[in-house]
């Protein structure tokens, strides 16, 4: 959808009172009436690809959104998020890619030629090109009468190679194209010689970490082909020496080198260790093996930390070690080899989970220092879904009585997590497994299931089957709901008071802001709560740091920055409407809530963070409160 359509799709979704007059949308958007008839069929193709709603047109009245309410919240969070750059996707991609795998330069000319555009709309692709480069100290390098090349060394070459998708933010489309950059052929044996290695040694990749090893293993046999090879540090041979990953390494590709009739040095067996070392799996027991002291140590503090800070006793899920301690190894070898990690859900766990989220970063925060290491938001997004995970499986009642299994296409966090909320909100599912895709078969034929619950497509089964979002979002909980027909959620007591309004005063309210940087409004709002003795004086500047750390947005053109609790004296929150949104963390926000909620307040805070959640589920109260000028007024939309 264009601006102008995504704007009207907004007006439905905000103010859907009533019918909308044809003519009133385009009085709206400053366009014809024929355009807006034009943009409600684009509207409609779109809505139809993602959510179960209709536009109703009628005669006389004009047209309205029929739309339930998990819906529209989706389709409302969607709307904030940061707009793509112009510039055609699949080209951008394909001349990142054409220039990270070039042995020889290339000119903008070519580029222009080749792709039928001007030499402008090549400039601004590169733009945004040399712009992702700079995340993996990659330069994008322009030579007078030579052309451009990228400089850089060979492993953040492959490392910008296998994250090729950052640049447009469509997995999908990334991987249909690096999937033509190999022959069936070769794609297929690479699969079927690591299905060999993970028969061979007992393994267990999660899904997403096997496709990220056969990607390693085609780029390790192309660039070797270029004569491009990497060269790996003293310190991460010394590091991976004796491991029992280098020794599969070297097994996996003596077997390649037949069939692509090529000799691979040895430092792109210890390459392609470093990705088994820092890769996910189903089952970890080799790994758990490891008696690291860092290892055992960050896993206790980390299990004391949160345990503490949520008060809920963490020791007692046997589980959650379990997992942490596999999750863990793999986190630490990440971060010793220097090998970046991808969270796809990221957005959508802070989203859905942001209670937990930020109390994982401020204990993170206090274990990097203690530790001296630093753990990155997207490896926090994977620790929020095993305490979330715990979380739920302490509070889970027994008694099930239908066998599911579960087909997760992700690692052991996620499985673990969308088990546990299967199990606590629909009590007659009795879950017998998580299993990946590729073992589905064998495992029908051997167990009685009564249910498969899968994170991806699968083929047509004599077992009734259902495919959820590994987050297992309100619609999709619905959905399943209805398919086994025995929804069984638990429910909450409604809060006596606005948790919001409880901490907050009219001095601390600031309508229609006109600022142009988050850092700017968090020290106002922050100052704000310092002036009336809520907070020390480094509030803000600690506030800033944690948003430095990971964005603190909600969805929904909603963000809650926040600093240490050490420096609150006493719980309050300063509130902002903005005129226009800004930019903050990859997403647009208008509405922000500066949270200084003291730690041995903890029903209260879960009770706050629903509150907000509530908030980013209704789009028609967001407007309200965005358009709302008087600040009294203001705060009785949060009475309940």
């Amino acid at each position: 959808m264009n601006e102008r359509q995504k704007e009207i799709l907004h007006i439905l979704l905000t103010e859907s009172d009533g019918y909308w007059h044809v003519q009133d949308l385009a009085e709206k958007a400053a366009c014809s009436e024929k355009t807006i008839r034009s943009d409600l069929k684009v509207i409609e193709n779109e809505l139809r690809d993602k959510v179960d709603a209709a536009l109703i047109r009628k005669p006389g009245l004009g047209v309205i959104l029929e739309i339930d309410k998990e819906d529209k919240a989706r389709l409302f969070r969607e709307l904030h998020l940061t707009d793509a750059a112009s510039t055609d996707e699949a080209r951008v991609i394909q001349i990142a890619y054409k220039l990270l795998m070039a042995v020889k330069s290339v000119t903008a000319q070519e580029l222009a030629s080749h792709y039928f555009v001007n030499r402008a709309t090549i400039k601004k692709d590169l733009d945004k090109i040399e712009k992702w480069l700079k995340r993996y100290d990659l330069s994008l390098v322009t030579r007078k009468r030579v052309g451009l090349s990228i400089d850089g060394n060979e492993k953040k070459k492959r490392a910008a190679l296998s994250r090729l998708w950052e640049l447009i933010d469509n997995p999908e489309l990334t991987g249909q194209f690096m999937k033509k950059q190999f022959s069936l052929h070769e794609v297929e044996f690479v699969k079927r010689e690591l299905k060999a290695l993970e028969k061979r040694h007992s393994l267990s990749f999660a899904d997403e970490t096997f496709e990220g090893l056969i990607m390693h293993t085609l780029f390790i046999v192309k660039r070797t082909k270029l004569k491009q090879p990497i060269s790996i540090s003293e310190k991460e041979k010394t590091l991976l020496k004796g491991k029992k990953e280098s020794a599969w390494a070297s097994e996996f590709l003596k077997k390649l080198e037949r069939v692509f009739a090529v000799h691979f040095p040895e430092d792109e067996a210890i390459y392609l260790a470093l990705h088994l070392s820092g890769g996910k799996f189903r089952d970890g027991t080799w790994a758990a093996e490891e008696n690291s002291p860092v290892l055992s140590r960050l896993l206790d503090d980390l299990i004391s930390r949160m345990s503490e800070l949520n008060g809920v006793d963490f020791t007692k899920d046997k589980a959650l070690a379990e997992g942490l301690k596999i999750h863990l190894y793999t986190v630490l070898n990440r971060l010793n080899y220097g090998l970046s990690v991808t969270n796809p859900m990221l957005g959508d766990i802070k989203k859905m989970y942001p209670y937990m989220f930020n109390k994982i970063i401020h204990v993170l925060e206090e274990i990097d220092q203690s530790f001296t290491l630093v753990i990155p938001e997207e490896e926090a997004g994977y620790l929020t879904l095993h305490f979330q995970a715990a979380l739920e499986r302490l509070h889970t009642d027994k008694g099930k009585v239908k066998n599911a299994v579960i087909v997760c296409h992700m690692g052991i966090g996620m499985s673990q997590l969308l088990l546990t909320k299967i199990e606590r909100k629909f009590h007659l599912v009795n879950v017998i497994g998580c299993i990946a895709k590729a073992e589905l078969k064998g495992f029908l034929s051997e167990h009685d299931v009564d249910l498969v619950i899968s994170t991806v497509s699968l083929p047509e089964l004599q077992v009734p089957h259902i495919v959820v979002s590994p987050l297992l979002e309100a619609t999709e909980e619905k959905k399943l709901g209805h398919f086994i027909q025995q929804l069984n959620e638990p429910n909450r007591e409604k809060a006596k008071e606005s948790t919001i309004l409880k901490h907050t005063t009219p001095f601390l309210v600031f309508l229609q802001q006109d600022v142009e940087h988050r850092y700017k409004l968090i020290e106002k709002l922050a100052n704000a709560l310092y002036d009336k003795g809520y907070v020390e004086k480094e509030y803000a500047h600690h506030a800033i740091l944690r948003e430095r750390m990971s964005a603190t947005t909600i969805g929904a053109g909603i963000a809650i920055p926040h600093g240490n609790p050490k420096l609150i004296k006493q719980s309050a929150i300063a509130i902002a409407t903005l005129k226009k949104p800004i930019e903050w963390g990859g997403e647009k926000v208008a509405l922000v809530f500066m949270l200084a909620v003291k730690n041995d307040e903890q029903e209260e805070t879960r009770e706050l963070f629903r509150e907000l959640s509530s908030i980013s589920e209704q789009p028609a109260l967001i407007q309200t409160l965005l358009r709302e000028t008087d600040t009294m007024k203001f705060l009785s939309y949060f009475k309940s």
